[in-house]
């Protein structure tokens, strides 16, 4: 069993977002016209002030017929006019009679039943025959069959999505109130890290983290705003004061363990955070620090600062940011972990591990598979993973056996 990780006092990764939660206030609550709220988390909850449909109509391109009962074949109507969508029918039908009318066109007072067209034979200009039978109320939308006045549409916290924005608009919805969209700044420190290959030098690396935080946050619509930070004490305080209270979130990567040159911890604590958490049993992502700058009564900027490690980084904001990005807009809950199936062994280790791997469906099982080169400055296996899957620590782990995880977004 592995030791490295075996630092008393470190908080589990449970408590690590339980932390994370009860120290994040919701943001601020605004008015946006409804095609704006796209990607975004409701508020309140929305009840239908109409009745949808609002009138009785067509669901067919037919004929509206008035009928004592059930028509048999044969039956001839006489043709008495024609009604569109958007035209309003202000005629009565009596019995014998029919109109031709057109889906989604009001229903005729004295209608029964609609005939579509396809069972309609006409006859001449003024006389239609059925070539079915046809029951009584075929093919009618009645008041109301969607949704009813008073209905509860929307629940408080329900995220805005394509179909979201057209059933609300549907039902005459104009305006939403919604959670502010968190204001996201990124850190990325490193003296080694190169922003271009024409930066590449001896001891220098190719920035992996940038990219994969802007891709991330560009994926779930979240604007963020990323600044490259040397090792400087002095250059982290200028940044730090300038974003603290223009920002509702910080995350920085790199320069938060113990080494000479990692200033981020020191820093933050100087300026004025304070400190929620640092260090989690976990493993990539053992040196994360939760902490918190209090602007105003309500209102923070919250500091989340990740290991420097590229896999660390994918699974900090995979879990981490993506729960304070929530809770910032109205969810309180953590992370909806799914159970799978995993389909090899695995050893134990000092801390629990989220490990990157591929799970597929077989025979109504979601069964999980392990990938090669797991160690956290690595991210090919990237190209393969689906899914973060949390293995306990000090348990060796058997084929077949349950564990947590979520699927990650490409």
């Amino acid at each position: 069993m592995s030791g490295c990780g075996a630092e008393s006092g470190l908080i589990s990764l449970d408590q690590a977002l339980d932390k994370i939660i009860a120290a994040t206030p919701c943001l601020e609550v605004e008015t946006l016209q409804l095609q704006q709220g796209l990607h975004r988390y409701l508020a309140e909850d929305i009840y239908a002030g109409i009745d949808l449909p609002l009138f009785s109509q067509s669901a067919v391109d037919g004929y509206a017929l008035c009928s004592d009962g059930e028509i048999a074949p044969g039956a001839q109507f006489q043709l008495v006019g024609e009604i569109r969508a958007g035209q309003s029918a202000d005629v009565t039908l009596q019995r014998g009679q029919a109109m031709r009318i057109f889906t989604g066109a009001p229903i005729p007072a004295g209608t029964t039943t609609v005939a579509r067209q396809e069972i309609v034979q006409r006859m001449s200009s003024h006389l239609i025959q059925l070539e079915t039978a046809l029951k009584l109320h075929a093919d009618i939308r009645d008041v109301g069959e969607e949704i009813s006045q008073g209905q509860l549409l929307a629940s408080a916290g329900q995220y805005l999505n394509i179909g979201a924005i057209a059933a609300l608009s549907m039902a005459g919805i104009d305006q939403v109130q919604v959670y502010q969209q968190p204001k996201v700044a990124v850190l990325i420190t490193g003296d080694e890290v190169a922003q271009s290959a024409a930066d590449l030098q001896a001891g220098k690396i190719f920035d992996a983290n940038a990219p994969l935080i802007a891709s991330w946050c560009q994926a779930r619509h979240q604007p963020v705003h990323i600044v490259h930070v040397e090792d400087n004490e002095i250059a982290l305080i200028r940044y730090f004061q300038q974003l603290q209270e223009e920002y509702d979130v910080i995350i920085s990567t790199g320069g938060i363990s113990v080494g000479d040159y990692d200033f981020i911890r020191p820093v933050a604590l100087n300026v004025g955070f304070e400190q929620v958490f640092w260090k989690v049993k976990q493993k990539p992502g053992k040196p994360v620090f939760f902490a918190r700058y209090r602007k105003s009564a309500n209102k923070f900027c919250h500091l989340l600062a990740l290991p420097g490690n590229p896999a660390a980084v994918y699974v900090g904001i995979s879990i981490y940011t993506q729960t304070l990005l929530e809770v910032l807009q109205g969810q309180s809950q953590p992370p909806a972990w799914w159970t799978g199936q995993i389909q090899h062994d695995l050893k134990p280790d000092a801390r629990e591990r989220i490990l990157r791997m591929a799970a597929c469906f077989e025979d109504g099982v979601l069964k999980l598979h392990s990938l090669a080169k797991q160690q956290s400055h690595m991210l090919s296996n990237l190209m393969y993973a689906n899914c973060l899957v949390r293995v306990p620590a000090h348990q060796p782990i058997q084929k077949g056996q349950c564990l947590k995880g979520i699927f990650i977004q490409h």
